[in-house]
């Protein structure tokens, strides 16, 4: 453990700025002083040379927000990708193989069920006992939507009780580990050791490095690999992984948009809906899945063969919790990927529609009644989220008769003793025209409050596609591939095809729910393929530079040995935007400010935009530290005492970073011994 020390005015230790002692990793860590050395020019390339596998199995788990599933590949046969077992349960309707995100816990907060089995065991619970047990779903959003995460971040079961989100996630990741497992073994004819297996794990391409870390703290914590062995576990951006995937696609794996009528809703002749050609492709998929083996090109497949070098698309992932968008361009002859702008888009999923019917329920029965049904009732709420899910996966736009939605008995009987009167009266009462009433206990959405509840997101996901198309440097996108969950919507279909279908060619997989699954796959037995990424924001720390007279501001005058120092200003690491290559590395040296010193701290620092100068700018946060765990040195020859005859020699740590990677990566050397030095990078503990 380093020592403590008083801050010296020559580091990177930034006067005022206090250390905060992180959660995780779970050391404690002391504040220790270092001094920079002459930084190297940024970043300068390492070229990595495309390594053989050394797993002999790929299992990538797609954790969505709605929906999550796994799929596996043995390296010895990478062409064959195999899908998770048929869930028992499901929707009807449903065509994909994955597994609602739904995560059972019981009152003593032990593990009990995921997905359609902690559904339906909920489902079945007295009322009463339920109340005590703990179900989460859609929890993925909470990642996203927390700017301070940390290891302590905490989830809110339906019935109130809050858990540490990390277990929530260790839970769920350890299920499918188990099962994963379990099915890898069954396949597999030769015994299968933990460290021949890679793990692929899913996020969004618009999640920053806390988020990435906290999946990554999560999969350690689920036994998934070991901290001792990052390199066995891979985080995949989900458009990446659809990406990868639709390289492989043939002309009769897609649905090409850009061949149907832009009309309203129907083809030329009026006599069915454009989306009947989806539909069946979904039908046929749906009869082939007793096999659960996808095959995939070796090479590329045909629709690839229709682009040039050079030429760029866009991939639009339009899950469950977020809209995420990437554009890349494609590298030929080797075939690999460069993206062309950082990744964007945000919280515009198909929740959002869940959200607006919630609303929409709050105005017809009151929030008051809503939240307490919610709390009094959580599995009979849970049922009716079903029920509108269900119903949301067949809304098509033109479609001419409501859609009819079941309300449970009980939610009809506690509005009654709730507010002493009928549903159907508070339905009259609230004027809302566009839901009715049916004798059968249901209400009846018209085909206006199903635009209604679809318009706000969808409006959403076409704004941020029709911003990207419209930058200066994205002109001249031929294809826009419309992947996630919710590409799987007539109604956000139609919207993307009359917003950008002249501009550009919208393709669909037919698999479209599997998109992102394969291609994690595909991505863990290469992860060189996606050779170029953007950076999205800057990184960078605090150093002291010369001070400049009417340059540098005088509050940042620092006066030491004599020397007059501009305090505080971020020395960038990478820029917002930036290209970086796989393998491209950034350098920087420093030196501890004491002899004896184990330990140095490096705070890193953020921002969005390009016009900062100092760590003290607006826009500007600590995102993070990196830690450096000094050996002790070794004596130099003829030394005595530790020392040389001309005193003690100034030690030198060199750190190097990586960007290009779906992570941030750092590891360092002591110059003079040329020993690594133990580093890590921690964005979970501010």
């Amino acid at each position: 453990m380093a020592d403590e020390v008083q801050p010296d005015p020559g580091s990177l230790q930034i006067p005022g700025d206090n250390s905060s002692t992180p959660s995780s990793p779970a050391t404690a860590r002391n504040d220790c002083s270092i001094t920079p050395l002459t930084p190297s020019p940024s970043p300068r390339v390492e070229v990595r040379p495309r390594m053989s596998c050394p797993f002999s199995v790929v299992v990538a788990i797609d954790f969505g927000t709605t929906s999550s599933g796994y799929a596996f590949s043995f390296t010895q046969d990478s062409e064959a990708i195999h899908m998770m077992k048929r869930w028992e349960g499901g929707d009807p309707g449903v065509a994909n193989q994955k597994s609602p995100t739904c995560l059972l816990l019981t009152p003593e907060l032990k593990f009990h069920s995921f997905g359609f089995a902690a559904r339906d065991f909920y489902h079945d619970l007295d009322p009463e006992e339920a109340r005590h047990w703990l179900y989460f779903d859609k929890f993925k959003m909470k990642i996203h939507s927390t700017s301070d995460l940390t290891m302590e971040t905490e989830l809110e079961a339906v019935n109130g009780r809050r858990v540490r989100a990390i277990e929530v996630f260790a839970h769920a990741l350890h299920f499918f580990r188990e099962h994963a497992l379990k099915e890898v073994k069954e396949q597999s004819s030769s015994v299968l050791e933990g460290e021949e297996i890679r793990w692929v794990i899913t996020v969004p391409a618009v999640w920053r490095q806390p988020a990435k870390q906290f999946m990554r703290e999560a999969a350690y914590l689920a036994g998934l690999v070991s901290p001792d062995c990052p390199e066995q576990l891979l985080i995949a951006l989900e458009p990446e992984a659809a990406s990868i995937y639709c390289r492989k696609l043939r002309l009769h794996q897609v649905l090409d948009l850009s061949l149907q009528p832009i009309t309203n809703g129907f083809d030329l002749e009026g006599s069915r809906p454009f989306d009947s050609s989806f539909r069946q492709a979904r039908e046929q998929l749906r009869r082939s899945r007793h096999s659960r083996t996808f095959l995939v090109e070796s090479g590329t497949g045909e629709l690839w063969s229709e682009l040039q070098t050079g030429d760029r698309y866009i991939v639009a992932d339009c899950g469950g919790g977020t809209v995420d968008l990437t554009v890349h361009q494609i590298e030929q002859p080797q075939g690999t990927l460069k993206e062309l702008y950082k990744a964007s888009g945000g919280p515009h999923g198909a929740v959002g529609v869940d959200l607006a019917f919630e609303a929409m329920l709050c105005q017809i029965f009151g929030e008051d009644f809503i939240q307490s049904f919610k709390s009094k009732r959580p599995a009979a709420w849970v049922d009716l989220t079903i029920a509108f899910e269900a119903r949301k996966r067949t809304a098509a736009p033109g479609r001419a008769n409501a859609l009819n939605i079941s309300l449970p008995f009980s939610f009809i009987d506690f509005y009654k003793r709730h507010r002493g009167q009928s549903v159907e009266a508070a339905l009259r009462r609230s004027n809302m025209n566009i839901v009715k009433w049916s004798s059968q206990g249901m209400l009846r959405l018209t085909q206006e409050a199903m635009n209604e509840l679809f318009q706000p997101t969808i409006g959403n996901i076409v704004k941020h596609i029709e911003a990207l198309m419209a930058k200066p440097e994205l002109q001249g996108v031929r294809f826009l591939f419309l992947v996630g969950g919710f590409a799987e919507s007539p109604m956000l279909q139609k919207a993307v095809q009359r917003a950008v279908g002249r501009k550009c060619r919208i393709i669909i997989p037919h698999d479209v729910g599997l998109t992102i699954l394969k291609g994690a796959v595909l991505f863990g037995l290469d992860p060189t393929v996606v050779r170029v990424r953007r950076c999205p924001l800057i990184y960078g720390v605090g150093v002291l530079n010369r001070f400049v007279e009417g340059r540098h501001p005088r509050d940042k005058l620092l006066i030491k040995d004599g020397r007059e120092w501009c305090t505080d200003i971020l020395d960038r690491f990478v820029c917002v935007d930036q290209s970086v290559a796989l393998g491209e590395v950034v350098r920087r040296s420093y030196t501890p400010a004491r002899l004896g010193q184990r330990k140095i701290i490096i705070n890193i620092y953020c921002s969005p935009t390009e016009e900062v100068t100092y760590i003290s700018d607006p826009g500007v946060r600590k995102c993070g530290t990196i830690t450096l765990d000094l050996p002790e040195p070794l004596p130099l020859p003829g030394a005595v005492g530790g020392a040389g005859g001309g005193g003690p020699e100034r030690r030198e740590i060199r750190a190097t970073m990586q960007f290009g990677d779906t992570e941030i990566k750092v590891t360092a050397v002591d110059v003079m011994s040329n020993r690594s030095v133990r580093a890590s990078i921690d964005f979970l503990s501010n």
